[in-house]
């Protein structure tokens, strides 16, 4: 069941059923005033409604000009309404509509938002910082994870728009994967410099605090479209070294190797390819994380008893999910 964040949300739009009279709140996609069959009987008004479980439309019949002009396209509006059936699709029955008051929602109600626990999830990655030892590294790390404006938006910041962890506290939920990964991967190859990797995992996507803005819909700023999070990233990091003297260059350039080889090839956005150990590990990890979440999100949507998802253009396939009563071992209850 969908949990809401504000008490005052009201039902989720996925869960409505015909004869059911509802209140509750949703942000206004679009709206649009179409005359009667009737041109005597003047206007009336359809509304797109949504929320994080998907869309609604709803009708106004009464007053429909009056009531466009109150309402704001890309806004939370309440809604009171009966849900019906038209032409064999739901909409809702419009009875009063109002601009929300700021203090009336929570925006994570209206946009796909992690089920992790982000004070965990934080704590966790604190975890991860306390572990680096070098000098010179951990302040850099401390730079950022300390700045109270700066952990907010990385809280909340989605990972990407479309791709992998599409999601408010993916980018979080994400770097603390890779870190995971690193821990793993330190002990099959601890020629590793993991003071290096812990810090490129936890800097890696730090420009997509700049890149993503996501007030009701994750899209991408301006300076995200035209720069990219890498090039941010490596100016943010640069910007930061400025604060630390005595850093040392070689060290210097390692760390934003890193940082610029990451996505592993120039069409993936990489300025350049990596050239050193810690570079193409974490490079494979944050791939490895990042395409499995991928898998996972578009088997999620797969519709209720397919076995395959819908044909993916990115992935130019079609993905295997199994039957849902093909159970792993684990789930089955198998045990040696």
């Amino acid at each position: 069941m969908t949990r809401a964040f504000h008490p005052q949300k009201g039902p989720f739009l996925r869960a409505l059923q015909p004869g059911e009279h509802f209140t509750g709140f949703y942000v206004l996609r679009n709206k649009q005033l179409e005359p009667f069959r009737d041109p005597s009987r003047g206007h009336y008004l359809t509304l797109i409604l949504s929320d994080r479980s998907g869309q609604l439309m709803g009708r106004v019949w009464e007053n429909a000009e009056e009531t466009s002009e109150q309402l704001e396209i890309r806004t939370v509006i309440k809604v009171e309404g009966d849900v019906e059936t038209y032409l064999d699709r739901i909409q809702a029955n419009v009875l009063r509509v109002r601009p929300a008051q700021p203090e009336e929602y929570d925006r994570r109600d209206f946009l796909p938002t992690t089920e992790g626990d982000i004070e965990e999830m934080w704590n966790e990655l604190r975890g991860y910082i306390e572990r680096i030892t070098d000098p010179y590294l951990k302040p850099l790390v401390e730079h950022f994870f300390q700045d109270a404006d700066f952990i907010a938006r990385f809280q909340q910041a989605p990972a990407a728009v479309k791709v992998h962890h599409a999601y408010l506290g993916g980018l979080l939920k994400h770097t603390l994967e890779v870190l995971s990964l690193c821990e793993s991967v330190l002990r099959l190859y601890p020629q590793l410099n993991a003071n290096l990797l812990y810090t490129g995992a936890l800097l890696h996507d730090l420009g997509k605090v700049q890149e993503f803005t996501w007030e009701f819909d994750i899209t991408y700023s301006d300076k995200g479209r035209l720069l990219g999070h890498i090039v941010m990233t490596d100016e943010m990091v640069t910007s930061a070294l400025q604060n630390f003297p005595d850093f040392p260059s070689e060290l210097s350039l390692r760390l934003r190797h890193i940082l610029l080889s990451h996505h592993g090839r120039h069409e993936w956005g990489s300025p350049r390819r990596p050239m050193t150990l810690e570079a193409i590990t974490l490079h494979h990890i944050e791939n490895l994380d990042a395409q499995v979440n991928r898998f996972q999100l578009l088997l999620e949507k797969r519709p209720a008893g397919e076995t395959w998802t819908e044909f993916d253009r990115l992935l130019k396939r079609y993905l295997y999910g199994g039957p849902e009563e093909d159970l792993s071992v684990e789930e089955q209850g198998w045990t040696e």
